[in-house]
């Protein structure tokens, strides 16, 4: 069959879902429980849950319009600064004609019509995911479409999500489901994707370094002819050291007056703009005219191109628009932008250049040397509030973004402090802190000046953007599904663009523009590596994953005993019973008379509901107790305090036995096997030979073959037991001898039994898996694997402290993975 045909066949496939989906739907109301084709034990609470609040929902102009003012402190500190240093970035060697002003204004103003005001504002703002930006926001709204997902975790059941908007598939826009087809079925594909989502962070948390050190050096700058250069470097560090302390405190706190002082910088910097313009040259509003563009770099030739890496840098904090978005509304941005941040800047830049068109000699630190005497020192105090407020906004959104990558699995485990209970995107984490900290110091004191810094500051902004737009067309033809000569107009204006300026930025790589490259690199590989063993310990406890027929056997074993109590064993794994589980009763030969398999998936959204957050099901038979529970969980959400949580997901478990036995009620004398157990529930992206090993024995998990590509090798048992978890185990005064606990006859007597179980204690399980490489693998993943991952395991966040398990009741068991 040819490639063509199989796409035929898939949207075919699809379109006879579709027409399954739309019939189930229209005869829902006409048929009885008992003929219902059950998918989703939860189908009843997912139909309750209304479509949550978010972005895109209908808001008065009142909100709107304070949104917009809010949006003003926290999105546009970088922008808004970049008048401090740009003419000085773009004529590193002089002025060498007044007319080159006009073509580097000219410049300017289409650089911010075209990349800032067109495609941010009114194109890529509308590509959020439920009203979230940045990379990783994409790559998550990308895999909620296409299944490009590397670890095979998905579930039917997560479509039936409120914030999952999945489209009905329609055969008639053949175009977009070929490509999504051939992009799914592209391993290459797959891990492109990833790794672009993967570099945008990397960019976004490079400029998160270079953002502080530039903006506070450049406002600091302004005492530089009285003080000297060294001196302004010394103050620039302890404005740094500052800022970097005070990030504990959260963004709401620190940025209580940032809105304000940022409409006073715009108002300085415009105000002052148009004096400039009046009193020395008002012909420089020719500079509309692109003509003056052409004539520029017929002038200078070579020169004129090299030049174009300090005209990009008027654009910097661009992508701050979309990486904050989470905070505010996309009209709200929009609003923002268009009536105060675009006239104020353009308004600074035309200024400027009439002031040059002067006084061409004072290119080198122009912005100050055009401030009238009167306004220099409050100009300068406001300047540096200003940069500040610049460095905080690109700070938090590169907590923001590393906190996604972080729920996604694809950055090692750090502490992630929610520092606000109004803004759920608000989050601190201190490692990075001082991580950016030292990184800020060494880039201050290592260039110096903010042209150095300049060189490699345009780098780490020009890849992200770059990134961005990749990722916006490909969502335009297979989500959006618009032209293909839109969507390819799109990619060529804006790609070629910011090609030509990176190609700029790239031949300064020896003076500093290897900072963010070489910084992009390392990140790339920590979190390329992290999420390719986090990927195979996925697959390896898939293929692994024990059958219910060890179960069965392990119910016939006198030597397992059931304790009163409620344990709960967290693994990664969401379609079967963790390979774990065995070695735990191995290790333990006991097991609590209640037994929770708890699974904590991210799901590509940014929240999910409460209601919707936990899915049962039971591992048959009934009487054994034994139950899987997925909680799922968007990038932006936070699980909560322990006891919370816990207390949730007893309410749940309760309310799905109510649930269970009604389902059991309705189907009994019908056909009980519509009842969906843990066993039939699979992912749809699952492999025939994991699919197939549903319903292996036990048995084969023991005589695995040493052949094969992944291998469990027993540890030294239990690694930790705490004082409270040992009353639970063997030896205990009040432990059973049968496996089997009582059977009770309705939910009533179920949920008093849960109940009397969790007064005896909830224990926390969870495998400590060491993972090595296999003796037979390439000498790559010998390294990747036994070095490199183990190092950074070793150096950041264990399991049990990045989900808040109390220690007390905590209970590890020690197992080896061979990967």
């Amino acid at each position: 069959m040819t490639g063509g045909e199989t796409d035929e066949v898939n949207i075919e496939e699809e379109t006879e879902i579709t027409k399954e989906i739309s019939e189930k739907k229209l005869k829902d109301r006409k048929v009885s429980w008992a003929k219902l084709r059950r998918v989703d034990s939860l189908n009843l609470e997912a139909g309750r849950v209304s479509m949550n609040a978010n972005h895109h929902s209908k808001m008065g102009w009142s909100v709107t319009l304070s949104l917009a003012f809010q949006s003003i402190g926290i999105v546009y500190g970088d922008i808004g600064t970049s008048p401090l240093y740009v003419y000085a970035s773009t004529f590193t060697d002089g002025i060498k004609s007044n007319d080159d002003i006009l073509g580097v204004l000219s410049l300017i103003i289409y650089t911010i019509v075209l990349i800032p005001m067109l495609k941010y504002v009114f194109i890529v703002l509308w590509a959020n995911d439920n009203g979230n930006g940045g990379a990783f926001a994409l790559y998550s709204l990308i895999c909620r479409y296409l299944k490009v997902s590397l670890a095979p975790n998905q579930q039917p059941e997560d479509m039936e999500l409120s914030n999952y908007k999945l489209e009905i598939p329609s055969s008639q826009q053949k175009r977009a489901y070929k490509l999504k087809h051939k992009i799914e079925n592209s391993h290459f594909a797959r891990i492109l994707l990833l790794l672009l989502a993967i570099m945008g962070t990397a960019m976004v948390i490079g400029d998160g370094i270079l953002t502080p050190s530039i903006s506070v050096l450049s406002a600091v700058s302004g005492i530089s002819t009285s003080l000297g250069q060294d001196a302004v470097v010394g103050i620039t560090v302890a404005i740094l050291v500052g800022l970097f302390s005070m990030q504990r405190f959260g963004t709401d706190k620190v940025g209580t007056l940032f809105a304000p002082i940022i409409l006073v910088w715009f108002t300085f910097i415009g105000g002052i703009g148009l004096y400039n313009l009046f009193k020395h040259d008002i012909g420089v509003l020719r500079a509309f005219n692109p003509k003056y563009i052409v004539d520029y770099f017929k002038r200078n030739g070579k020169e004129g191109w090299l030049s174009l890496g300090g005209v990009f840098l008027c654009i910097t904090g661009s992508e701050a628009m979309f990486a904050d978005l989470g905070h505010f509304s996309v009209r709200a941005i929009q609003i923002s932008f268009s009536f105060v941040t675009f006239p104020a800047i353009l308004t600074a830049y035309i200024g400027q250049a009439a002031y040059l068109r002067k006084f061409p000699d004072k290119v080198g630190n122009t912005f100050y040397d055009s401030i009238p005497d009167p306004l220099y020192w409050p100009t300068f105090v406001v300047a540096i509030g200003a940069a500040i407020i610049a460095s905080q906004a690109m700070i938090s959104g590169a907590f923001s973004i590393i906190s996604q990558a972080l729920s996604l699995g694809c950055f090692p485990r750090v502490r992630v402090v929610h520092t606000s209970t109004k803004h759920q995107g608000q989050v601190y984490i201190p490692e990075i802190n001082y991580m950016f900290m030292i990184g800020c110091i060494i880039v201050c004191v290592a260039f110096k000046t903010t042209e150095k810094i300049s060189h490699a500051y345009g780098i780490a902004v020009i890849g992200d953007m770059m990134i961005t737009t990749t990722l916006v067309s490909l969502i335009m033809l297979v989500i959006w599904k618009k032209s293909l000569w839109m969507v390819i107009l799109f990619f060529l204006v804006f790609g070629i663009t910011e090609f030509l300026y990176l190609s700029s930025q790239i031949t300064k790589f020896t003076a500093g523009g290897y900072f963010p490259i070489v910084l992009a690199t390392v990140l790339t590989m920590v979190m390329g590596i992290w999420h390719y063993v986090h990927k195979e310990r996925y697959m390896f406890e898939l293929k692994n994953k024990v059958s219910t027929e060890y179960l069965k056997e392990l119910a016939n074993n006198t030597d397992v005993h059931r304790v009163p109590g409620i344990g709960l064993l967290y693994s990664e794994l969401v379609q079967g019973i963790p390979p774990i589980f065995p070695h735990f009763i191995a290790s333990v030969p006991s097991i609590h008379s209640v037994v929770v398999f708890v699974s904590i998936k991210t799901i590509p959204v940014s929240r999910v509901a409460l209601e919707e957050r936990f899915l049962f099901r039971q591992v048959e038979p009934r009487e054994y107790r034994i139950f899987r529970c997925v909680v799922r969980h968007g990038y932006s959400d936070v699980l909560g305090d322990p006891l919370e949580f816990e207390s949730q997901l007893m309410q749940n478990l309760k309310g799905f036995i109510q649930q269970e036995n009604f389902m059991l009620e309705v189907n009994d004398g019908t056909n009980t096997n519509n009842v969906t157990t843990s066993e039939q529930l699979v992912a749809p992206t699952s492999t025939n030979e994991s699919d197939q090993r549903e319903d292996d024995s036990a048995k084969e998990l023991k005589t695995r073959s040493n052949n094969s590509s992944s291998r469990i090798i027993p540890s030294l048992g239990v690694s930790r037991v705490s004082s409270d978890s040992i009353r639970s185990l063997p030896g205990s005064a009040t432990k059973s001898s049968n496996f089997y606990a009582p059977i009770f006859q309705g939910p009533e007597e179920e949920i008093k039994f849960i109940d009397k179980a969790m007064e005896r204690g909830v224990v926390y399980m969870i495998g400590e898996a060491e993972v090595v490489a296999h003796p037979n693998s390439s000498i790559l993943n010998k390294i990747v694997v036994n070095y490199a991952y183990s190092f950074l395991r070793k150096n950041f966040r264990q399991a049990e402290q990045s989900i808040a398990i109390p220690h007390r009741r905590l209970l590890k068991v020690g197992m080896t993975y061979e990967l």
